[in-house]
């Protein structure tokens, strides 16, 4: 094939691929709006009948209850309509990985399986076509990480409206993750030797342990005053000994969470568990040692065969029941969608409705460390806020009419929307 019209070619397979369908970022809050007489859940557990959320400059003035007289402001009458905080989704590869089988839109890893220093944050793409699709289910924060080795790397906290990721950070490298190692021995045709399993286990932890002990002489060192050699893995981990920042642990078995919980003792460090399929079944620990969970979708089957085959859609209840905090995540990317529904399963089956909106809004951002200024509808917190036709946690009633982040009212529309727009005009009444 002729090379220049081979070029043409790809330039514009590429223009078809990645042409702009995203919306234009909204402009800056300013002045005051009301939404008013509408259903107020704050995020906190409390409901607020015909109530309303005034917004100044960005930020929430009152919510719930609008006290004395306000007028000569835009107001908005919602019409009985429901008003959420934005809907938080955390542990999510969102702007990091676009079609999955395109090796070169999924910046996701990093080679090697020690990569503590990699950024999810300068990888994240704000043109993501991806974002507004989960953003009109009512998704307009997340924690953006990254995948793949032991140590994956550092996720950053964004917004979902913005031009770059400059501009879409809302924490910069707020955690470190650790992909907890396999722990079971298969014995199975397929697998490879039991006394090889067990070796390679045992190798893993050594790893890992060695590691640690390494970032901990490192962090001596360094506080000593004496001359050293930077080491930017070793580096990365520091904040996470000195209690600065958490380890987000993604573990699931009974086994891997145990020995989770007897690492984080062993170094002393902060301790969120991720995934947590078996957390139901290490209750007390989890309970005794204050470790929030980042619970993996309801909506998935047991990982055991004795296991009630809704096990998953239970969990959440029975942490909740434990006293445990926990927040819901939708997993990948597009997933994220889902999020409203994931809680809605878990409704389902004991969780309180109000409980399983927290977990998607206060919950998570108290886990994430953002909860003074996100997560619930509460004077001085940034005006973050959904208003959905009907529950959002109902898939045959949740229809997003509006969407704020930090006050500013950001385009609902989407990819699928416009594709919908356009055929809907040549195949309506046929």
């Amino acid at each position: 094939m002729n090379k220049i019209y081979l070029f043409a070619l790809l330039i514009g397979l590429g223009t078809g691929l990645w042409g702009q369908s995203v919306p234009t970022p909204a402009p800056p809050a300013e002045g005051a709006l009301l939404l008013n007489n509408a259903v107020v859940h704050i995020g906190n557990g409390t409901v607020v009948e015909n109530g309303g959320v005034l917004i100044r400059d960005g930020k929430i003035e009152q919510a719930g209850v609008i006290r004395g007289r306000v007028s000569g402001i835009k107001t908005v009458d919602l019409a009985g309509k429901h008003i959420y905080p934005g809907l938080i989704a955390p542990m999510t590869q969102l702007g990091i990985d676009e079609i999955g089988a395109v090796r070169a839109t999924d910046d996701r890893d990093e080679a090697g399986s020690v990569n503590p220093n990699a950024r999810a944050i300068v990888g994240y793409n704000t043109d993501s076509r991806v974002i507004p699709t989960v953003r009109s289910n009512g998704i307009l924060m997340a924690q953006i990480v990254p995948q793949g080795g032991l140590f994956p790397g550092t996720s950053s906290i964004v917004q979902l409206d913005a031009w770059n990721w400059e501009d879409a950070a809302y924490v910069i490298d707020d955690a470190v993750h650790l992909n907890w190692p396999r722990m079971t021995v298969w014995e199975a045709w397929w697998a490879p030797p039991v006394e090889k399993q067990k070796k390679s286990i045992k190798e893993n932890m050594e790893k890992l342990n060695q590691f640690m002990e390494e970032a901990k002489a490192y962090q001596t060192l360094k506080a000593s005053g004496r001359t050293y050699k930077s080491d930017i893995k070793l580096e990365a981990i520091v904040p996470v000994l000195s209690g600065e920042k958490p380890l987000f642990i993604s573990a699931n078995s009974e086994q891997q969470i145990r020995a989770a919980v007897a690492f984080m003792l062993q170094h002393e460090v902060r301790m969120v568990l991720v995934g947590g399929a078996d957390a139901w079944r290490v209750k007390a620990e989890l309970k005794k040692y204050e470790i929030p969970v980042v619970l993996a979708p309801t909506q998935s089957l047991p990982r055991h065969s004795e296991s009630d085959i809704d096990q998953p859609f239970k969990t959440p209840q029975l942490l909740k029941e434990a006293g445990i905090p926990f927040c819901l995540s939708g997993g990948g990317f597009w997933q994220q969608r889902n999020l409203p529904f994931q809680a809605g399963q878990a409704v389902a089956f004991g969780l309180a409705p109000e409980a399983a909106i927290q977990a998607m809004t206060l919950d998570a951002a108290k886990i994430l460390g953002i909860a003074d200024s996100s997560g619930s509808l509460e004077v001085g917190k940034d005006a973050t806020l959904i208003v959905s036709e009907g529950d959002v946690m109902d898939y045959r009633t949740s229809q997003i009419v509006h969407a704020f982040i930090q006050g500013r009212e950001i385009d609902l529309g989407n990819k699928q929307k416009a594709l919908y727009t356009k055929f809907k005009q040549k195949y309506d009444g046929q």
